[in-house]
């Protein structure tokens, strides 16, 4: 892989009206009026509506599947993707086979895009749950640790098979740099998952023995990073995103001034297989990793050798998160 990478001027976002594609899109935006970019094209499967819209920014209606991709970035000239695109969670109905050919077949598509079209460098947002659910998972996971994501879960699966694809291309076409950002749990102002649904549980779910922890990262400091990964001053490589520290499932209960519900594991599982065959749940049994041997990322490399350094700890991004919910009107504390 190239050790440097020059400074983007012309900048291509796939998946740009997502939640983190809206943010990125507006700081470029910025970032051109002030003559800082040459171009930003904003590109999604959808149309972006009108209020949506930075002046200065194209916006291109695009699939990342699309035969014609490079083709089209050919007519586009970026010297720079963003590729955001991919299913992070599943609308009703859709099938693993559909998120297989957004999440993996998506990626090689804009991979063969970017050779065809002489674009110098892609920042790919992966996440941490590429490394997987693993009861073997050290405390603390840094860059050089194997990438595992379960099977069970697409998101992590599909992850792993991206990353795995990304490694091949540095080996097979290192004049495309990549940097690859392996993202923790995001908490923002206006941030609402299958996580933070957790979080809103009058008790929350804790498993007998083990401790859950969590790393996040504030969505501006996701928008700094990646910012300052098309700088030109932060070297290529996969990089682990999120705050310093973590919290535990029973730290986070304490915050919210709540108490958890301690499932014996195997307990759990049976009921959430009971409630996934009845229709009630939109769990199924293989959550009971997901909740209980959560990946914890180091975050060492990210300040060290890329350069950017978070804002907010793991622990001021949920204490954030919590502020926010309050002064919406939708405080998640007890």
């Amino acid at each position: 892989m190239n050790t440097t990478s020059a400074a983007a001027r012309r900048v291509l976002v796939t998946g740009a009206d997502g939640f983190v594609g809206r943010g990125l899109v507006g700081a470029l935006g910025r970032q051109m009026e002030r003559a800082r970019l040459d171009a930003v094209i904003a590109c999604d499967v959808r149309a972006v509506p009108p209020e949506r819209q930075r002046p200065g920014v194209h916006y291109a209606m695009m699939d990342v599947r699309a035969a014609d991709l490079a083709a089209q970035w050919q007519h586009l000239r970026p010297d720079t993707v963003v590729h955001l695109a991919s299913i992070v969670t599943p609308g009703k109905g859709m099938t693993r086979a559909f998120e297989y050919s957004v999440d993996v077949e998506g990626t090689r598509n804009v991979l063969a895009a970017c050779l065809a079209s002489g674009v110098r460098h892609i920042v790919v947002s992966s996440s941490g749950a590429a490394y997987g659910y693993h009861a073997d998972n050290p405390p603390w996971l840094s860059e050089d640790m194997p990438l595992r994501g379960n099977a069970v879960f697409a998101y992590a699966h599909h992850k792993r098979l991206v990353e795995e694809m990304l490694a091949e291309h540095r080996r097979s076409h290192p004049q495309l740099a990549q940097t690859v950002l392996r993202i923790g749990t995001i908490l923002g102002k206006r941030v609402d998952n299958q996580i933070t649904a957790l979080f809103e549980k009058p008790r929350l779910i804790a498993i007998r023995g083990s401790r859950s922890p969590f790393v996040f990262i504030w969505d501006e400091d996701v928008r700094g990073a990646l910012l300052h990964a098309l700088s030109g001053r932060a070297p290529p490589g996969c990089y682990n995103l999120a705050g310093d520290g973590a919290l535990t499932i029973q730290e986070i209960a304490a915050r919210l001034g709540k108490r958890t519900t301690d499932f014996p594991a195997g307990l759990l599982k049976a009921l959430l297989a009971v409630g996934s065959a009845l229709g009630i749940s939109r769990y199924g049994p293989e959550q009971l990793d997901f909740l209980r041997y959560r990946p914890v990322l180091l975050n060492t490399a990210l300040k060290e050798r890329f350069g950017y350094l978070p804002a907010k700890t793991s622990a001021q991004a949920f204490e954030a998160f919590i502020a926010a919910r309050a002064a919406q009107g939708r405080p998640i504390t007890a």
